[in-house]
């Protein structure tokens, strides 16, 4: 709702703590409870967010909107090229399955036990994978060479998982690429 993990976190955290000092007596269903009191809490924060934001827009002068390139996060401008490129490599030395395993465990921190459920492998499989594909990285050159169907859309999904959290998507993507692959075998 919040769209940051880390506020969303925040207003759990928060919930969490004024209902341990509320009389539980009180509450018939302590679930329904919780879930609105942390959408309450969502919707006041975005509230806040959006008075703050018009209170910014109502003292901001003309002439520091002309100037706004000087305060512009560049460096974010960089990461997202970085970020592309490390994606980059890791389709073109990796194989779908070990790239899969490899984000997820290295970028996510994944244990083994949810990758084995994940992608239906043994635990060792699923560590071997993992090591191999940290080997072929460490190597300089790569014979293998892998399409990807929608880089930017794989870019993006990558982004929303390590941003926000949501990894539904980037893990779909992982499946779809695995699919593929398997496909062609």
């Amino acid at each position: 709702m919040v769209g940051s993990i880390h506020d969303a976190e925040d207003i759990v955290q928060e919930t969490f703590l004024k209902w341990l000092m509320t009389e539980k007596e009180k509450i018939n269903n302590t679930k329904a409870y919780l879930i609105k009191a942390v959408t309450n809490n969502c919707l006041n924060h975005l509230e806040a967010l959006k008075r703050k934001k018009n209170e910014y827009l109502d003292n901001l002068k003309p002439s520091e909107l002309i100037d706004w390139h000087k305060f512009a996060d560049l460096k974010k401008i960089d990461l997202d090229h970085e970020v592309s490129h490390a994606l980059d490599v890791l389709h073109r030395k990796l194989e779908p399955l070990e790239k899969a395993i490899f984000l997820l465990r290295e970028v996510f921190n994944f244990e083994y036990e949810e990758l084995q459920h994940l992608f239906d492998k043994k635990k060792d499989n699923c560590r071997q994978l993992f090591c191999r594909a940290k080997e072929k990285l460490s190597n300089e050159s790569s014979r293998i060479k892998i399409d990807i169907p929608n880089p930017k859309s794989f870019l993006n999904s990558f982004k929303k998982a390590n941003e926000l959290g949501h990894l539904a998507d980037f893990i779909q993507h992982l499946g779809s690429d695995i699919s593929t692959k398997l496909k062609k075998l």
